[in-house]
Protein backbone atom coordinates (compact mmCIF):
# COMPACT_ATOMS: atom_id res chain seq x y z
CA UNK A 1 0.00 0.00 0.00
CA UNK A 2 1.23 3.48 -0.84
CA UNK A 3 1.99 5.67 2.16
CA UNK A 4 -1.26 7.28 3.31
CA UNK A 5 -1.28 11.02 2.61
CA UNK A 6 -3.80 13.74 3.29
CA UNK A 7 -5.83 13.92 0.05
CA UNK A 8 -6.06 16.96 -2.21
CA UNK A 9 -2.72 18.40 -1.12
CA UNK A 10 0.22 19.08 -3.41
CA UNK A 11 2.06 16.15 -1.80
CA UNK A 12 -0.82 13.76 -2.41
CA UNK A 13 -1.25 14.95 -6.01
CA UNK A 14 2.45 14.28 -6.63
CA UNK A 15 2.09 10.81 -5.11
CA UNK A 16 -0.97 10.16 -7.26
CA UNK A 17 0.93 11.19 -10.40
CA UNK A 18 3.61 8.64 -9.57
CA UNK A 19 1.01 5.93 -9.01
CA UNK A 20 -1.22 6.51 -12.04
CA UNK A 21 1.72 6.54 -14.44
CA UNK A 22 1.82 2.76 -13.88
CA UNK A 23 -1.53 2.26 -15.60
CA UNK A 24 -2.22 5.32 -17.77
CA UNK A 25 -1.31 6.17 -21.32
CA UNK A 26 0.28 9.51 -22.14
CA UNK A 27 -2.45 11.79 -23.48
CA UNK A 28 -0.56 14.74 -24.91
CA UNK A 29 -2.39 18.00 -25.53
CA UNK A 30 -3.70 18.46 -29.06
CA UNK A 31 -3.83 21.98 -30.48
CA UNK A 32 -7.19 22.60 -32.17
CA UNK A 33 -7.03 24.85 -35.23
CA UNK A 34 -10.79 24.52 -35.60
CA UNK A 35 -11.85 25.61 -32.11
CA UNK A 36 -9.05 28.16 -31.89
CA UNK A 37 -10.46 29.86 -34.98
CA UNK A 38 -13.96 29.70 -33.49
CA UNK A 39 -12.94 31.34 -30.20
CA UNK A 40 -10.10 33.67 -31.18
CA UNK A 41 -7.95 32.02 -28.54
CA UNK A 42 -5.63 29.03 -28.43
CA UNK A 43 -7.59 25.88 -27.67
CA UNK A 44 -5.89 22.66 -26.60
CA UNK A 45 -7.62 19.31 -26.15
CA UNK A 46 -6.66 16.91 -23.35
CA UNK A 47 -7.72 13.64 -25.03
CA UNK A 48 -8.63 11.34 -22.14
CA UNK A 49 -10.93 9.61 -24.63
CA UNK A 50 -7.68 7.96 -25.81
CA UNK A 51 -6.84 6.87 -22.26
CA UNK A 52 -6.62 3.24 -21.22
CA UNK A 53 -10.25 2.02 -20.75
CA UNK A 54 -11.34 4.99 -22.89
CA UNK A 55 -11.70 7.55 -20.07
CA UNK A 56 -9.89 9.38 -17.28
CA UNK A 57 -11.57 7.29 -14.56
CA UNK A 58 -8.76 4.76 -14.34
CA UNK A 59 -6.67 7.48 -12.66
CA UNK A 60 -8.86 7.93 -9.60
CA UNK A 61 -9.72 4.24 -9.34
CA UNK A 62 -6.12 3.09 -9.38
CA UNK A 63 -4.91 5.72 -6.94
CA UNK A 64 -7.79 4.94 -4.55
CA UNK A 65 -7.02 1.22 -4.61
CA UNK A 66 -3.33 1.96 -4.01
CA UNK A 67 -4.28 3.67 -0.73
CA UNK A 68 -6.42 0.78 0.55
CA UNK A 69 -5.15 -1.71 3.10
CA UNK A 70 -4.52 -5.32 2.13
CA UNK A 71 -7.57 -6.32 4.18
CA UNK A 72 -9.80 -3.81 2.35
CA UNK A 73 -8.65 -5.10 -1.03
CA UNK A 74 -8.99 -8.73 -0.03
CA UNK A 75 -12.67 -8.27 0.78
CA UNK A 76 -13.27 -7.38 -2.86
CA UNK A 77 -14.33 -4.07 -4.37
CA UNK A 78 -17.70 -2.74 -5.44
CA UNK A 79 -18.76 0.47 -7.13
CA UNK A 80 -21.58 2.05 -9.10
CA UNK A 81 -21.04 3.71 -12.43
CA UNK A 82 -22.67 4.85 -15.64
CA UNK A 83 -19.77 3.12 -17.39
CA UNK A 84 -16.39 4.83 -17.34
CA UNK A 85 -15.66 4.50 -13.61
CA UNK A 86 -16.79 0.88 -13.94
CA UNK A 87 -14.03 0.15 -16.41
CA UNK A 88 -11.52 2.13 -14.37
CA UNK A 89 -12.23 0.15 -11.20
CA UNK A 90 -12.35 -3.15 -13.12
CA UNK A 91 -8.98 -2.43 -14.75
CA UNK A 92 -7.37 -1.23 -11.51
CA UNK A 93 -8.77 -4.17 -9.55
CA UNK A 94 -7.42 -6.59 -12.15
CA UNK A 95 -4.00 -4.91 -11.88
CA UNK A 96 -4.05 -5.60 -8.13
CA UNK A 97 -5.50 -9.09 -8.55
CA UNK A 98 -8.66 -8.39 -6.54
CA UNK A 99 -12.29 -9.10 -7.52
CA UNK A 100 -14.64 -6.25 -8.47
CA UNK A 101 -18.42 -5.96 -8.69
CA UNK A 102 -19.92 -3.09 -10.67
CA UNK A 103 -23.56 -1.91 -10.49
CA UNK A 104 -24.59 0.00 -13.62
CA UNK A 105 -27.88 1.62 -14.72
CA UNK A 106 -29.96 -0.58 -17.01
CA UNK A 107 -29.65 1.98 -19.83
CA UNK A 108 -25.83 1.88 -19.82
CA UNK A 109 -24.49 1.56 -23.40
CA UNK A 110 -23.69 -2.04 -24.24
CA UNK A 111 -20.08 -1.22 -25.13
CA UNK A 112 -19.44 -0.08 -21.55
CA UNK A 113 -21.13 -3.15 -20.06
CA UNK A 114 -19.22 -5.59 -22.26
CA UNK A 115 -15.86 -3.90 -21.73
CA UNK A 116 -16.37 -3.94 -17.97
CA UNK A 117 -17.14 -7.65 -18.07
CA UNK A 118 -14.13 -8.25 -20.32
CA UNK A 119 -11.91 -6.79 -17.58
CA UNK A 120 -13.08 -9.54 -15.25
CA UNK A 121 -15.67 -7.65 -13.19
CA UNK A 122 -19.10 -8.92 -12.19
CA UNK A 123 -21.73 -6.56 -13.60
CA UNK A 124 -25.13 -5.95 -11.99
CA UNK A 125 -27.63 -3.83 -13.94
CA UNK A 126 -30.03 -1.86 -11.75
CA UNK A 127 -32.11 1.32 -11.94
CA UNK A 128 -32.63 4.03 -14.51
CA UNK A 129 -29.80 6.41 -13.57
CA UNK A 130 -26.51 6.38 -11.70
CA UNK A 131 -28.14 7.33 -8.37
CA UNK A 132 -30.33 4.19 -8.47
CA UNK A 133 -27.31 2.01 -9.22
CA UNK A 134 -25.32 3.60 -6.39
CA UNK A 135 -28.04 2.86 -3.83
CA UNK A 136 -28.04 -0.80 -4.90
CA UNK A 137 -24.24 -0.99 -4.81
CA UNK A 138 -24.22 0.22 -1.20
CA UNK A 139 -26.78 -2.46 -0.32
CA UNK A 140 -24.65 -5.19 -1.93
CA UNK A 141 -21.53 -3.86 -0.20
CA UNK A 142 -23.29 -4.25 3.14
CA UNK A 143 -24.64 -7.70 2.29
CA UNK A 144 -21.31 -9.14 1.08
CA UNK A 145 -18.86 -7.09 3.15
CA UNK A 146 -17.26 -5.54 0.05
CA UNK A 147 -15.16 -2.36 -0.03
CA UNK A 148 -17.10 0.42 -1.74
CA UNK A 149 -15.19 2.74 -4.09
CA UNK A 150 -17.29 5.81 -4.81
CA UNK A 151 -16.97 7.11 -8.40
CA UNK A 152 -16.73 10.78 -7.40
CA UNK A 153 -17.55 11.53 -3.74
CA UNK A 154 -14.18 10.32 -2.47
CA UNK A 155 -11.18 12.53 -1.78
CA UNK A 156 -8.59 9.94 -2.85
CA UNK A 157 -10.48 9.28 -6.09
CA UNK A 158 -10.64 13.04 -6.74
CA UNK A 159 -6.90 13.29 -6.05
CA UNK A 160 -6.24 10.69 -8.72
CA UNK A 161 -8.43 12.52 -11.23
CA UNK A 162 -6.54 15.74 -10.50
CA UNK A 163 -3.39 14.30 -12.06
CA UNK A 164 -4.85 15.53 -15.36
CA UNK A 165 -4.21 19.10 -14.22
CA UNK A 166 -0.59 18.28 -13.43
CA UNK A 167 -0.07 16.98 -16.95
CA UNK A 168 -1.76 20.03 -18.48
CA UNK A 169 0.56 22.38 -16.55
CA UNK A 170 3.63 20.35 -17.50
CA UNK A 171 2.82 20.80 -21.18
CA UNK A 172 1.19 24.24 -21.06
CA UNK A 173 2.42 26.17 -18.00
CA UNK A 174 0.80 29.38 -19.30
CA UNK A 175 -2.72 27.92 -19.53
CA UNK A 176 -5.36 30.55 -18.66
CA UNK A 177 -8.55 28.49 -18.53
CA UNK A 178 -9.31 24.81 -17.96
CA UNK A 179 -12.77 23.55 -18.96
CA UNK A 180 -13.79 20.40 -17.09
CA UNK A 181 -16.94 18.27 -17.43
CA UNK A 182 -19.01 17.71 -14.28
CA UNK A 183 -21.20 14.76 -13.38
CA UNK A 184 -20.91 14.22 -9.64
CA UNK A 185 -17.89 16.49 -9.35
CA UNK A 186 -14.87 14.26 -8.68
CA UNK A 187 -12.95 15.30 -11.77
CA UNK A 188 -13.77 18.98 -11.22
CA UNK A 189 -12.66 18.71 -7.60
CA UNK A 190 -9.27 17.20 -8.38
CA UNK A 191 -8.54 19.41 -11.40
CA UNK A 192 -9.66 22.70 -9.85
CA UNK A 193 -7.93 22.07 -6.50
CA UNK A 194 -4.57 21.19 -8.02
CA UNK A 195 -4.84 23.94 -10.65
CA UNK A 196 -5.38 26.58 -7.96
CA UNK A 197 -2.45 25.20 -5.94
CA UNK A 198 -0.21 25.54 -8.98
CA UNK A 199 -1.60 28.90 -10.16
CA UNK A 200 -4.18 30.74 -8.02
CA UNK A 201 -4.96 33.07 -10.96
CA UNK A 202 -6.08 30.34 -13.35
CA UNK A 203 -9.75 29.98 -14.21
CA UNK A 204 -11.24 26.52 -13.86
CA UNK A 205 -14.75 26.35 -15.29
CA UNK A 206 -17.06 23.38 -14.86
CA UNK A 207 -19.43 22.30 -17.61
CA UNK A 208 -22.67 20.40 -17.05
CA UNK A 209 -25.44 19.21 -19.35
CA UNK A 210 -28.44 21.52 -19.00
CA UNK A 211 -30.64 18.52 -18.21
CA UNK A 212 -28.43 17.32 -15.33
CA UNK A 213 -27.07 20.48 -13.70
CA UNK A 214 -26.96 19.19 -10.12
CA UNK A 215 -23.71 21.02 -9.28
CA UNK A 216 -24.90 24.35 -10.64
CA UNK A 217 -28.11 24.14 -8.60
CA UNK A 218 -26.17 23.07 -5.50
CA UNK A 219 -23.73 25.97 -5.80
CA UNK A 220 -26.61 28.41 -6.27
CA UNK A 221 -28.29 27.12 -3.10
CA UNK A 222 -25.05 26.79 -1.16
CA UNK A 223 -25.73 23.17 -0.23
CA UNK A 224 -25.73 19.77 -1.93
CA UNK A 225 -29.06 19.49 -3.74
CA UNK A 226 -30.75 16.54 -5.44
CA UNK A 227 -32.48 17.16 -8.75
CA UNK A 228 -35.94 15.56 -9.09
CA UNK A 229 -34.85 13.97 -12.38
CA UNK A 230 -32.20 14.20 -15.08
CA UNK A 231 -32.64 14.16 -18.83
CA UNK A 232 -29.60 14.32 -21.10
CA UNK A 233 -27.82 12.36 -23.81
CA UNK A 234 -24.62 12.81 -21.77
CA UNK A 235 -25.12 9.56 -19.85
CA UNK A 236 -21.71 9.75 -18.15
CA UNK A 237 -22.73 12.97 -16.38
CA UNK A 238 -26.40 12.13 -15.76
CA UNK A 239 -26.16 12.53 -11.97
CA UNK A 240 -28.95 13.83 -9.72
CA UNK A 241 -26.87 14.53 -6.60
CA UNK A 242 -23.26 15.84 -6.48
CA UNK A 243 -20.79 14.59 -3.90
CA UNK A 244 -21.10 15.74 -0.27
CA UNK A 245 -17.40 15.30 0.60
CA UNK A 246 -16.09 17.05 -2.47
CA UNK A 247 -18.64 19.90 -2.55
CA UNK A 248 -16.60 22.28 -0.35
CA UNK A 249 -13.60 21.95 -2.69
CA UNK A 250 -15.71 22.65 -5.77
CA UNK A 251 -17.29 25.67 -4.10
CA UNK A 252 -13.85 27.01 -3.16
CA UNK A 253 -11.89 26.30 -6.35
CA UNK A 254 -14.30 26.30 -9.29
CA UNK A 255 -14.75 29.75 -10.81
CA UNK A 256 -18.14 29.12 -12.39
CA UNK A 257 -20.29 26.63 -14.26
CA UNK A 258 -21.52 26.67 -17.85
CA UNK A 259 -24.49 24.51 -18.80
CA UNK A 260 -24.80 23.08 -22.29
CA UNK A 261 -27.97 21.84 -24.07
CA UNK A 262 -27.90 18.43 -25.71
CA UNK A 263 -28.11 20.02 -29.17
CA UNK A 264 -24.68 21.57 -28.66
CA UNK A 265 -23.22 18.17 -27.78
CA UNK A 266 -24.64 16.71 -30.98
CA UNK A 267 -22.97 19.26 -33.24
CA UNK A 268 -19.77 19.12 -31.16
CA UNK A 269 -19.58 15.38 -31.89
CA UNK A 270 -19.81 16.08 -35.61
CA UNK A 271 -17.17 18.82 -35.37
CA UNK A 272 -14.82 16.59 -33.39
CA UNK A 273 -15.08 13.69 -35.84
CA UNK A 274 -14.67 15.88 -38.92
CA UNK A 275 -11.89 18.12 -37.61
CA UNK A 276 -9.93 15.85 -35.27
CA UNK A 277 -10.96 12.34 -36.40
CA UNK A 278 -11.68 11.40 -32.79
CA UNK A 279 -14.69 9.73 -31.19
CA UNK A 280 -15.58 11.50 -27.94
CA UNK A 281 -18.67 10.54 -25.95
CA UNK A 282 -21.33 13.14 -25.21
CA UNK A 283 -20.15 13.81 -21.64
CA UNK A 284 -16.60 14.20 -22.88
CA UNK A 285 -17.72 16.87 -25.35
CA UNK A 286 -19.08 19.20 -22.67
CA UNK A 287 -15.83 21.16 -22.51
CA UNK A 288 -15.64 21.98 -26.22
CA UNK A 289 -19.39 22.58 -26.46
CA UNK A 290 -18.98 25.24 -23.74
CA UNK A 291 -16.49 27.28 -25.80
CA UNK A 292 -19.27 29.20 -27.57
CA UNK A 293 -20.46 30.49 -24.18
CA UNK A 294 -16.99 31.64 -23.14
CA UNK A 295 -15.02 34.75 -24.01
CA UNK A 296 -11.85 32.95 -24.99
CA UNK A 297 -10.23 35.57 -27.18
CA UNK A 298 -6.44 35.70 -26.71
CA UNK A 299 -6.65 33.08 -23.95
CA UNK A 300 -4.98 29.68 -23.71
CA UNK A 301 -7.74 27.17 -23.03
CA UNK A 302 -7.43 23.49 -22.17
CA UNK A 303 -10.55 21.39 -22.77
CA UNK A 304 -10.65 18.04 -20.99
CA UNK A 305 -12.22 15.38 -23.23
CA UNK A 306 -13.16 13.06 -20.39
CA UNK A 307 -14.07 9.90 -22.32
CA UNK A 308 -14.73 8.21 -25.62
CA UNK A 309 -16.87 5.17 -24.81
CA UNK A 310 -19.83 5.44 -27.15
CA UNK A 311 -21.78 2.58 -28.68
CA UNK A 312 -22.26 2.44 -32.43
CA UNK A 313 -26.05 2.89 -32.37
CA UNK A 314 -25.77 6.07 -30.29
CA UNK A 315 -22.95 7.27 -32.52
CA UNK A 316 -24.98 6.85 -35.71
CA UNK A 317 -27.95 8.63 -34.17
CA UNK A 318 -25.79 11.55 -33.00
CA UNK A 319 -24.15 11.89 -36.43
CA UNK A 320 -27.55 11.96 -38.12
CA UNK A 321 -28.91 14.56 -35.73
CA UNK A 322 -25.73 16.59 -36.06
CA UNK A 323 -26.10 16.70 -39.83
CA UNK A 324 -29.68 17.93 -39.42
CA UNK A 325 -28.73 20.60 -36.88
CA UNK A 326 -25.89 21.79 -39.12
CA UNK A 327 -28.30 22.01 -42.10
CA UNK A 328 -26.25 19.39 -43.89
CA UNK A 329 -29.41 17.29 -44.24
CA UNK A 330 -32.91 18.75 -44.49
CA UNK A 331 -36.34 17.87 -45.83
CA UNK A 332 -38.66 20.08 -47.91
CA UNK A 333 -42.23 19.52 -49.04
CA UNK A 334 -43.52 20.76 -52.39
CA UNK A 335 -46.97 20.43 -53.94
CA UNK A 336 -47.06 19.34 -57.60
CA UNK A 337 -49.72 18.65 -60.21
CA UNK A 338 -50.00 14.88 -60.71
CA UNK A 339 -48.72 14.79 -64.27
CA UNK A 340 -45.64 13.46 -66.07
CA UNK A 341 -42.45 15.51 -65.95
CA UNK A 342 -43.04 17.34 -62.65
CA UNK A 343 -40.64 15.16 -60.66
CA UNK A 344 -37.95 15.62 -63.29
CA UNK A 345 -38.48 19.38 -63.17
CA UNK A 346 -37.93 19.46 -59.40
CA UNK A 347 -34.87 17.24 -59.73
CA UNK A 348 -33.41 19.54 -62.37
CA UNK A 349 -33.78 22.59 -60.12
CA UNK A 350 -32.11 20.80 -57.20
CA UNK A 351 -29.32 19.51 -59.42
CA UNK A 352 -28.74 23.01 -60.75
CA UNK A 353 -28.23 24.21 -57.17
CA UNK A 354 -25.75 21.36 -56.45
CA UNK A 355 -28.14 19.70 -54.01
CA UNK A 356 -28.02 15.94 -53.51
CA UNK A 357 -31.30 14.02 -53.11
CA UNK A 358 -31.03 11.18 -50.59
CA UNK A 359 -34.72 10.29 -50.13
CA UNK A 360 -38.07 10.92 -51.87
CA UNK A 361 -41.62 10.41 -50.57
CA UNK A 362 -44.56 10.82 -52.95
CA UNK A 363 -48.01 11.27 -51.36
CA UNK A 364 -50.94 11.24 -53.79
CA UNK A 365 -53.53 11.54 -51.03
CA UNK A 366 -52.70 15.03 -49.74
CA UNK A 367 -55.65 16.41 -51.76
CA UNK A 368 -58.90 15.05 -53.15
CA UNK A 369 -58.04 16.67 -56.48
CA UNK A 370 -54.82 14.91 -57.52
CA UNK A 371 -54.59 17.06 -60.65
CA UNK A 372 -54.33 20.11 -58.38
CA UNK A 373 -51.74 18.77 -55.97
CA UNK A 374 -49.76 15.78 -54.80
CA UNK A 375 -47.08 16.15 -52.12
CA UNK A 376 -43.43 15.42 -52.76
CA UNK A 377 -41.15 15.29 -49.72
CA UNK A 378 -37.48 15.54 -50.60
CA UNK A 379 -34.66 14.87 -48.18
CA UNK A 380 -31.51 16.61 -49.35
CA UNK A 381 -27.84 16.81 -48.52
CA UNK A 382 -26.27 20.29 -48.51
CA UNK A 383 -22.95 21.87 -47.54
CA UNK A 384 -24.54 23.86 -44.70
CA UNK A 385 -27.02 26.63 -43.90
CA UNK A 386 -25.97 28.94 -46.74
CA UNK A 387 -26.22 26.20 -49.36
CA UNK A 388 -29.56 25.06 -47.93
CA UNK A 389 -30.86 28.60 -48.36
CA UNK A 390 -29.66 28.69 -51.95
CA UNK A 391 -31.49 25.45 -52.80
CA UNK A 392 -34.72 26.67 -51.23
CA UNK A 393 -34.40 30.00 -53.05
CA UNK A 394 -33.98 28.23 -56.41
CA UNK A 395 -37.10 26.14 -55.74
CA UNK A 396 -39.04 29.28 -54.83
CA UNK A 397 -37.84 31.07 -57.98
CA UNK A 398 -39.20 28.20 -60.06
CA UNK A 399 -42.58 28.46 -58.35
CA UNK A 400 -42.52 25.34 -56.20
CA UNK A 401 -43.20 27.08 -52.83
CA UNK A 402 -41.16 24.66 -50.71
CA UNK A 403 -41.91 24.20 -47.00
CA UNK A 404 -39.30 22.96 -44.52
CA UNK A 405 -40.39 19.74 -42.82
CA UNK A 406 -39.19 19.26 -39.25
CA UNK A 407 -38.11 15.66 -39.20
CA UNK A 408 -35.44 13.39 -37.79
CA UNK A 409 -35.42 11.49 -41.08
Amino acid sequence: MAQKKEPLTLESFEAACEQVQKVTLETKLIYSDYWSAQTGGKVYLKPENLQRTGAYKVRGAYYKISTLSEEERARGLITASAGNHAQGVAYAAKSYGVPATIVMPTATPLIKVNRTKALGAEVVLHGDVYDDACARALEIAEERGLTFVHPFDDLEVATGQGTIAMEIFQELPTVDIILVPIGGGGLATGVSTLAKLLNPKIQVIGVEPAGANCMEVSLQKGTVTTLPSVNTIADGTAVKTPGEKIFPYVRQNLDRIITVPDEDLVVAFLDMVENHKMVVENSGLLSVAALKYLNGRDRRIACILSGGNMDIITMSSVVQQGLILRDRIFTVSVLLPDKPGELARVAQVISGANGNVIKLEHNQFVSINRNAAVELRITLEAFGSEHKGQIIHRLEETGFRPKIVRTNI
